[in-house]
């Protein structure tokens, strides 16, 4: 029987058989995309707003500095580069297998979790008297003071959609998940005191932390909304790596993951 070669696993070698082992993986990952479709097209739970609380709301109605297409480019795109560029080195298809599926389900798995809680809470966004009331003219009810939007309801609809921010839970699940990946395969902590290796993966963090901000720059976010955005997109990006790669500190973080199981399951076959 011929030796498995941890550096030869190619995606026309090893491909087909790495794929049909999480082929469960690959389905329960469409059904999370599904989901998070989902959950972007019913309507968010309308939290009462006052009259009184519009000093809070009455930001300025404006583009995004970060468009919405950006976002899966910066925190998918981008880092699925960087595994192929390792793969096409290393020439190890179980690590770019993983890779992807690993950042693929953080990026989901925040999506869910940050859009339900998007409908659920339905916290206004700082914007939202101009959505409300697009001609400035506004208008409330004469017994609770609720607000009596006259605005597109599809502009209405994304205002009730403030809490956790999904360009910064997105952002540092993606870039998150890469910053993991990148301590392992560059030994960060391999105790040699390369100050360098420390700001390479720093990078990956404060770009995320730059989108971040942008969505209070950009008056669609309240600050709450994007501390708690940050912190469940890193949450699960921890999860998610550390599901399918070994701590970055251990002996082995910088050569791949646990590939254990698929060798004892290539060698039965």
């Amino acid at each position: 029987m011929a030796d498995i070669q941890l550096s030869c696993y190619t995606i026309k070698s090893h491909g087909a058989k790495i794929a049909r082992l999480h082929m469960y993986d690959w389905i329960i990952l469409v059904l999370l995309a599904v989901i998070d479709g989902l959950l972007n097209i019913i309507e968010p739970f309308h939290r009462f707003v006052g009259k009184d609380m519009m000093t809070d709301l009455r930001y300025p109605l404006q583009g995004n500095t970060v468009p919405f297409w950006a976002v899966p480019v910066i925190g998918i795109v981008l880092p699925c580069a960087i595994f192929g560029g390792i793969y096409f080195k290393k020439k190890n298809f179980y690590d770019l297998h993983h890779g992807i599926l690993g950042i693929l389900y953080s990026v989901l798995i925040t999506a869910v979790i940050t859009d339900a809680i998007k409908d659920g809470v339905g916290r206004p966004r700082p914007d939202f008297f101009w959505r409300c009331f697009p001609d400035g003219k506004d208008l409330y009810d004469n017994v609770t003071t609720g607000v009596l939007c006259h605005g597109e309801k599809s502009v209405i609809k994304e205002g009730h959609k403030s809490f956790p921010s999904g360009h910064a839970s997105w952002s540092f699940a993606g870039l998150g998940f890469l910053t993991w990946y990148l301590t392992g395969k560059i030994a960060v902590f391999d105790r040699k005191g390369h100050i360098a290796k420390l700001c390479i993966i720093v990078l990956p963090l404060l770009t995320a932390a730059l989108v971040a901000v942008s969505r209070v720059d950009d008056y669609w976010h309240h600050w709450q909304d994007v501390f708690a955005g940050a912190i469940i997109g890193l949450t699960v990006a921890s999860f998610c790596y550390l599901q399918f790669f070994p701590y970055p500190f251990d002996t082995d973080g910088a050569s791949s993951l646990y590939q254990s199981s698929f060798e004892s399951s290539v060698v039965s076959q």
